[in-house]
């Protein structure tokens, strides 16, 4: 069997992980511990994320014409790519949170939804939460006024009673 043969699942296996993808990160993680990389790769799937080590010329194949393809100058040393179709900071915040305690892990570059980003951009995008904060943090916001608008009106309907039962007490 040829080489090309050989190669071409793997290729289409990551072409296939890329399709629809909302992001992907390219993470150097030469040196890590196999109890670090467990723990991340735990994480990394419990949040809906693909985590892989790939060949950087399979992954250069993959990513040909499309808008992954700004990832292949990063395609240096040992490379794994983490890939996710749900939420599109989860890879970058997940790796950065390893990597502060993990000096040798770091990320390379990104892609989120459709911009690349280098090093330091994609360290920004690591510190934006997930869709699930933000809408909790939105929520919170909104009910928060409502909360103390019904806290208040409360107050003075506890206020009134008790002023009419102290009137009703001292009239009988």
């Amino acid at each position: 069997m040829a080489k090309v043969e050989l190669k071409q699942p793997i290729v289409e296996e990551i072409k296939g992980l890329l399709e629809d993808a909302q992001s992907a990160v390219l993470v150097s993680y030469r040196g890590i511990t196999v109890e670090e990389d467990t723990a991340m790769r735990k994480e990394l799937r419990e949040a809906g994320v693909d985590y892989k080590v790939y060949k950087n010329t399979m992954i250069r194949f993959a990513v040909k014409d499309t808008e992954f393809e700004s990832l292949t100058d990063d395609l240096t040393g040992p490379t794994a790519i983490a890939i996710s179709k749900t939420d599109a900071t989860a890879p970058a915040r997940i790796i950065a949170k390893y990597a502060k305690d993990i000096e040798v892990l770091e990320m390379k570059s990104g892609v989120v939804e459709g911009t690349f980003y280098d090093k330091d951009g994609i360290q920004v995008i690591a510190s934006v939460p997930s869709r699930d904060e933000l809408l909790a943090k939105f929520l919170g916001s909104i009910q928060s006024p409502i909360t103390n608008f019904a806290r208040v009106i409360k107050q003075i309907a506890d206020k009134d009673g008790a002023g009419e039962a102290a009137e009703e007490t001292a009239a009988e």
